[in-house]
């Protein structure tokens, strides 16, 4: 059961995660998406707040104890209790439990967080027969019945595997018939241990990955590294290759590489070009040289010899111009929220680039409620541009506000003009770290929506620099006034801050 305060700090972060259960359950570790969305239609509907209630006082003492009573006499099964009674949810009978009947409630271990490693090592414990099952199972914090369904999985059983209640029954015969199965899982489950650790340490491939999807070269690498502790038909068997691939695979390996000339060349010329060249501009220098092969060769050999070209990524729009002058602390921590408007402001540039040419926004964004309280735009990244921003959003001010203005380390705002500005305005300054955009993903937040909603996806052509930033001027006074975002309660920033008393 949770407390009024508990629910409260969870719904409190729901609203404040814009209504992101995995967000709020992450960090709290409490509680499941559905109870979480209940509780804020209750926080919803009691005004921004939700009543303490006794779960305990709907129900009598007597029917808590018949409940507890139902639960021990009839297998210890919560939802049994509950469909027999009616009543009550179980959690609530979990709690009565813990209450009446302290440490008697069985806890069940969730065995997804167990390794296979660990899964596999039980199995051939419990076969080798190195302890009883209930203590291997108890080390492990499972059950016995899951140690056996592991050996099952493990064994491809259909049926468990169980000594016989009267073992003396039973012949000496019997017995050593049985021992020998025994050992014949125990050497399987190895082998298959070993084929999985040789896949990922000799070969270098990932823990998921399947022996039986390796190449045939793979594979014979792989069982020669596996032959002098396992028997070479059971390691043909357990990779899937048949022995005559093998055989040939095996006489391949041990021939001398055909391409060990041109192997050394194609590494001098890549490194000759500083990894820059990849496997077409390797083929044409080698084309110079009077050297006659294949691109396709060249790409396999490059590949095989991890020869990887550089490539060049598409950046966006930075101010970033190096460290002119000392950059103030970050006061703002990846917190973005703030308690009252003018609190704290974020502030950055986009770019814009259609066939008339780039077009750049500065926006203002007050934190409280996401509202874009100022922006200007230009066709040039000037001082200009995020300057009038500023004085646009100053003027907003109210006697007393001293907002703190957070933005990344872009020479504008490191620049006299705004550095002046934001004295004057009584604005604390506050800056991200060198190229680290989590420090203002808040604001990449805003410019991502924006460009969703209504940049992309749309042609542009035709469109003149003026009709261009006309529409961009109307879609953020829409986004101010009309859209309406679920943090806020289904309201627009400009409606909330009018249901708060704080606009006309």
């Amino acid at each position: 059961m949770y407390s009024r305060e508990e629910k409260i700090r969870a719904v409190e972060l729901f609203i404040r995660y814009d209504l992101s259960p995995a967000s709020v359950i992450r960090e709290l570790g409490y509680p499941c998406r559905a109870t979480l969305y209940a509780w804020h239609e209750e926080y919803l509907a009691n005004g921004c707040d939700i009543p303490s209630v006794n779960n305990h006082c709907r129900y009598t003492e007597e029917q808590r104890r018949a409940a507890v009573d139902h639960f021990f006499e009839h297998g210890r099964c919560l939802a049994r209790t509950m469909r027999a009674l009616g009543y009550p949810s179980q959690e609530l009978l979990a709690s009565w439990i813990d209450e009446l009947e302290p440490g008697r409630r069985p806890k069940r271990t969730d065995t997804a967080h167990i390794p296979e490693e660990m899964k596999e090592r039980a199995v051939i414990d419990l076969i080798a027969r190195k302890g009883p099952a209930k203590d291997i199972a108890d080390e492990l914090g499972v059950e016995r019945a899951t140690l056996y369904n592991w050996k099952r999985r493990l064994l491809d059983e259909e049926v468990p595997c169980k000594l016989p209640m009267k073992r003396d029954d039973r012949s000496i015969e019997e017995l050593e018939e049985y021992a020998e199965s025994l050992r014949r899982d125990i050497d399987r489950l190895e082998l298959q241990r070993a084929i999985l650790e040789g896949t990922v340490e000799l070969l270098g491939k990932d823990r998921s990955v399947d022996p039986g999807m390796l190449t045939n070269r793979e594979k014979t690498i792989l069982v020669e590294s596996l032959r002098p502790t396992h028997r070479l038909s059971a390691l043909l068997g357990a990779v899937g290759i048949a022995k005559s691939s093998y055989l040939y695979q095996k006489k391949a390996l041990l021939r001398p590489d055909k391409h060990a000339d041109l192997r050394i060349r194609i590494t001098e010329i890549f490194h000759g070009s500083d990894g820059r060249y990849g496997y077409r501009r390797v083929h044409a220098a080698l084309r110079a040289d009077e050297i006659v092969v294949s691109e396709k060769v060249i790409s396999r050999i490059m590949k095989e010899e991890g020869l990887i070209a550089k490539r060049s990524c598409k950046r966006k729009y930075s101010s970033y111009k190096g460290e002119i002058r000392e950059a103030p602390e970050n006061l703002v921590k990846r917190d973005f929220h703030a308690d009252d408007p003018n609190r704290l402001w974020l502030t950055d540039i986009t770019e814009f680039a259609i066939p008339a040419g780039k077009i750049y926004l500065s926006p203002i964004i007050d934190c409280f409620d996401g509202m874009c309280v100022a922006w200007s735009q230009s066709t040039s990244p000037n001082a200009e541009l995020v300057n009038s921003a500023l004085d646009a959003a100053a003027s907003r001010l109210h006697e007393g506000e001293h907002p703190i203005g957070h933005g990344d380390r872009g020479c504008h705002y490191r620049w006299p003009g705004w550095i002046e500005r934001c004295e004057r305005y009584g604005i604390t300054r506050s800056m991200s770290k060198k190229g680290c955009s989590p420090d203002n993903s808040a604001m990449e937040g805003f410019f991502g929506r924006l460009k969703v909603e209504f940049f992309y996806g749309r042609d542009w052509s035709g469109w003149s620099t003026e009709e261009f930033m006309d529409a961009l001027d109307e879609y953020i006074r829409w986004y101010n006034e009309k859209r309406i975002k679920l943090s806020l309660g289904g309201m627009s920033p400009m409606q909330y801050r009018r249901t708060l008393g704080l606009a006309a």
